[in-house]
């Protein structure tokens, strides 16, 4: 099977062409096939979320260790962060990611950082953990000559889970298997707290398509529990219609050198500002919404959002300025909202 797979990519390696032809054929087939891990996923999970989730959610596992009870105490922050189109799972950090969450952390001590939710699976499986394609995937991911083409093939079936986050018809399903997903990481991570009366800070950090997520998981988030809930799009590209009215606040960093934010912009009509009717500007002219130009950030790479590359004859890299940005948006302190106030 493998050996058919290999002689198949070389195949398609001889030319530009060749490869536009697979990327085509590989779109139309994954986009009639996306839908189809979700529905599976509802089938199995539909009846527990329908009739159990909300007491199920109420139902915390006690803390480990001696020192639990203390640290429960302090903690009330949970960072999520979701990262882009390119990932293979959901531990496939870079290492300016991680160096960028560990400093969150760091300024925030009250803060948990949860960085193991898969955005591009509403069962949180990574693409090599897959029953049926799980080999090809790893093949794709791992094989030496065929990183380009892996990583093209990854972002496409990622890019159609994007879609899914946006469509109306099966998006519903797959935003709540993503919140579902973020919950179970959150208690796994660090267990909530036992007392409802006193709100969680969510922050929900996004890179990319993984913004897209975020903000459609932001409204079973709010349902489900009671939190400030704020979604920090870090050269993000997203729709205009899911997660404002559920999120307290939204942030959107871009960068000089990136163009790719701005597609969301172009292709969702709920983000022009003509559309004054659409969740998103409702939030932008309230004030919910606000955007800023950080730096000379490109999209990724070395000089991308999370890069280590050092700016101009400075010893301060991008994912320096990337940090301090975050850190200085008013979203670390709770306001105390009421329950499921939005």
């Amino acid at each position: 099977m493998l050996q058919l797979i290999g002689q198949i990519l070389r195949w398609f390696r001889g030319g530009t062409l060749n490869l536009l032809i697979l990327a085509g054929i590989i779109l139309l087939v994954w986009g009639f096939f996306a839908p189809v891990g979700t529905l599976v996923w509802w089938l199995d999970q539909g009846a527990e979320i329908i009739g159990l989730r909300k007491n199920r959610l109420k139902q915390l596992p006690a803390g480990n260790g001696s020192n639990a009870a203390a640290k429960l105490a302090k903690v009330n922050c949970y960072i999520i962060f979701l990262p882009g189109v390119g990932d293979f799972s959901a531990d496939e950090l870079t290492p300016g990611e991680e160096t960028f969450l560990n400093r969150l952390v760091q300024k925030h001590p009250n803060c948990v950082a949860v960085s193991d939710v898969f955005p591009y699976s509403a069962s949180n499986q990574s693409l090599g953990g897959q029953r049926l394609f799980g080999p090809v995937w790893r093949f794709a991911n791992n094989a030496k000559g065929w990183r380009t083409i892996g990583d093209i093939l990854v972002k496409i079936r990622n890019l159609w889970r994007f879609a899914i986050s946006v469509d109306p018809r099966y998006g519903p399903v797959y935003n709540q298997g993503i919140a579902t997903a973020i919950i179970e990481r959150m208690k796994a991570k660090q267990s909530l707290p036992t007392s409802s009366d006193k709100p969680l800070n969510i922050v929900l950090i996004g890179t990319s398509g993984g913004v897209q997520v975020a903000l459609g998981a932001a409204p079973y988030l709010n349902q489900w529990l009671n939190a400030q809930i704020s979604v920090v799009s870090i050269g993000g590209v997203f729709n205009g219609t899911n997660g404002f009215e559920a999120a307290d606040q939204v942030y959107h960093l871009q960068g000089r050198q990136d163009w790719i934010d701005n597609i969301g912009s172009i292709v969702f009509p709920s983000r022009w500002y003509g559309n004054v009717g659409s969740p998103f500007n409702q939030a932008r002219l309230a004030g919910d919404y606000k955007a800023h130009i950080i730096g000379t950030h490109a999209h990724d790479g070395e000089k991308g959002y999370f890069g280590e590359y050092p700016l101009q004859e400075s010893s301060v890299t991008y994912v320096d300025v990337t940090i301090e940005e975050v850190n200085k948006l008013p979203i670390w302190n709770l306001k105390n909202p009421p329950v499921n106030s939005k």
